[in-house]
């Protein structure tokens, strides 16, 4: 059978942190990504004449988060997964609203950096969701709440479906992206205004 399983898993220690504290957004027709289906990123590439730039919205604590839904068919012997985040933007700006319009008119490939660590460097794990069909803008609010503690500013949800599952990115060196095999050794610029 060619899906025999191949590992167990032991209950692991309680050292993780949920959430997530920022995501990157890239137009999917502007990424190249290598071994997205076998879970792990391995190489990011920029399309001839695109940019390399990803852009970062750096989140306030407790504002965002990642889900990814599998769902199967018994009936059909299908299977796929629906990732999708929500985030939320802090005051309502001209700004945000043009760049949020740009977001909803594109397929994007969103990398989010969780609160939780990869055990061997320490560093924050990034995955990368919409690898294969990208995400879309699918919902969002814009909201200027009620009570002077009322949370005024954007709430937005990118979902997506795919035939794989989210990818865990390489770990980095020193700074999120900065690891030598991407791009050809070329430097991602991260964009955070």
């Amino acid at each position: 059978m060619a899906c025999e399983l191949t590992k167990g898993r032991s209950l692991d220690c309680k050292s993780q942190a949920g959430g997530i504290s920022a995501v990157y957004f890239v137009q999917q027709e502007d990424i190249i990504l290598t071994n997205p289906e076998s879970g792990a990123i391995s190489d990011i590439e920029f399309a001839a004449g695109a940019s390399s730039t990803l852009y970062k919205y750096n989140l306030p604590r407790g504002t965002g988060s990642f889900t990814e839904t599998i769902t199967g068919s018994s009936e059909n012997g299908t299977f796929f997964y629906e990732p999708s985040i929500n985030i939320m933007l802090h005051a309502l700006s001209a700004a945000d609203q043009n760049e949020i319009k740009l977001l909803a008119q594109n397929r994007v490939v969103v990398f989010v950096q969780l609160n939780q660590r990869v055990a061997t460097g320490g560093h924050d794990v990034i995955l990368c969701l919409g690898s294969e069909n990208g995400l879309e803008l699918t919902t969002g609010t814009a909201a200027s709440g009620a009570a002077f503690g009322d949370m005024a500013g954007y709430n937005l949800t990118f979902s997506g479906m795919e035939r794989f599952p989210v990818s865990i990115v390489a770990d980095y060196t020193t700074n999120p992206f900065d690891n030598n095999a991407f791009n050809g050794g070329v430097a991602i610029t991260i964009d955070e205004d």
